[in-house]
């Protein structure tokens, strides 16, 4: 990132450390009292237990430093502890904390449904709700088109994923670990077929009128209220869908009324090189959904979307007691403020020419890595086993397990993604520079040799 953007608030050296063993004793000690209280339905990808955090790199109570080529699964886009956000939500704590904006309302959630209306796409009137998480946004999201349409099924398309309540639960593609031994489920949701470039080799329209034919057949666009549709799938692997895509169902989707909603939770707010990741594709939904990196690090999700779907609900019908808390609201306004008066688009188009360009050199030289693929700092490598590549591209698992624990190892924080496990992505915050991008690669090669 550029030295204009505000320091970190803890000062934490943007270098990493390997102090101890991984985990260290601090956290093996931390972790043996969270087993007494913790569900084991909540858990870890690395039992390494967080003291700081600030830029790109995360803390450990062992004294050990990560480069987070996670970031909070794309919450900490404007980087962690970012010192913009943290002046404003702790001001925001000393005068307001809570009222309930549906009891007595205040200007911070005001400004908020401002700012999304601006920056989401369409040049039309836009409002908004407020609420508290992705999960929660999808359900709003699919309850106003309901109530728009007076239709009641739900499309999605396969490899997405959701949330974990009840009706994303149902919309998730894949079940384990999400959904297994929680049904039933919510009903009148609809999978049909994705994009999948890598893997189908279908063009933009032909991709769509598979979708559309699906869709067709098994429910009938006169009964169907909304397509949700995440414009780069997030946890299905970071599938980019061919050109013509989206644009070809959006088109659909008008002609017979059926509400066309980008689930933006992850790849909105400066992920992708734009504000979000629709805009790559020409792509202008009628509702929009974000989360994640909207708050830099609180909670706050919001549906933003044409002002005359977003009014068909009746008084009363949409809130909730935390939504729009007027802290997170606070952190959300400065950090769009941050990306707007510090470049981050430009920075997200700097990390992906780093990051891309890299994998795609290692990609040369291991025919382990089948695709490199995503936009911004929103990148992955799909993983296949040797020999396939270009073939049967079958996928590699073991391969991601390997990597994502060697590089932990070595203080780098990697996430594993895909339908089937397959898929390493790389989610940093926008402060990541290039010489951690280089580390990161680095390490990433060192592992690749090691898997022969």
């Amino acid at each position: 990132m550029t030295d204009t953007v505000n320091a970190p608030v803890a000062a934490l050296p943007q270098t990493r450390l390997v102090a101890t063993a991984i985990p260290g004793p601090n956290s093996i000690a931390l972790h043996a009292r969270r087993q007494a209280v913790v569900s084991a339905g909540v858990s870890s990808a690395l039992p390494v237990y967080i003291a700081r955090a600030a830029g790109a790199v995360l803390e450990d109570v062992d004294g050990n430093r990560f480069l987070d080529f996670g970031g909070g699964i794309g919450v900490t886009t404007v980087g962690h502890t970012e010192a913009s956000v943290v002046a404003a939500a702790a001001a925001q704590l000393q005068d307001v904390t809570h009222t309930l904006f549906t009891i007595t309302p205040y200007e911070e959630y005001v400004r908020v449904a401002e700012l999304l209306a601006e920056h989401t796409p369409g040049n039309w009137a836009k409002k908004s709700v407020l609420v508290n998480s992705g999960a929660e946004a999808v359900e709003n999201g699919v309850k106003i088109a309901r109530k728009f349409t007076g239709r009641r099924g739900v499309a999605v398309l396969d490899h997405a994923y959701h949330g974990r309540t009840n009706l994303t639960m149902a919309m998730n593609y894949k079940a384990s670990p999400y959904a297994t031994g929680f049904g039933p489920f919510a009903g009148d949701v609809y999978h049909a077929p994705n994009s999948y470039p890598f893997r189908d080799g279908l063009s933009g329209e032909d991709a769509a009128a598979r979708t559309i034919a699906h869709l067709e057949k098994t429910v009938g666009a006169e009964d169907l209220a909304c397509l949700v549709v995440e414009p780069i799938q997030g946890e299905g692997g970071f599938i980019v869908p061919a050109p013509g895509f989206l644009a070809t169902l959006q088109g659909w989707c008008r002609e017979h009324g059926v509400v066309m909603i980008a689930d933006e939770i992850q790849s909105g707010m400066a992920r992708t090189g734009r504000w979000f990741a629709s805009e790559l594709a020409g792509w202008e939904p009628d509702l929009v959904l974000t989360a994640k990196g909207i708050a830099g690090g609180l909670p706050l999700a919001g549906v933003t979307g044409r002002a005359e779907i977003m009014d068909a609900s009746q008084p009363g019908g949409l809130g909730g007691t935390f939504g729009g808390n007027p802290v997170a609201c606070a952190a959300a306004v400065a950090v769009f403020e941050t990306i707007e008066e510090h470049g981050l688009l430009a920075e997200a188009q700097r990390i992906e020419r780093a990051l891309k360009g890299g994998l795609e050199r290692l990609a040369e030289r291991y025919d382990l890595i089948g695709e490199v693929r995503g936009h911004g700092a929103m990148v992955a490598i799909e993983l296949v086993e040797p020999g396939t590549r270009g073939g049967a591209n079958t996928p590699n698992a073991t391969a991601v397990g390997e990597l994502v624990a060697y590089a932990a190892q070595q203080g780098i924080l990697f996430l594993s993604a895909g339908t089937y496990g397959n898929v390493l992505r790389f989610l940093p915050s926008l402060a990541v520079t290039d010489d951690h991008i280089a580390e990161a690669l680095e390490v990433l090669d060192a592992g690749l040799a090691r898997l022969g």
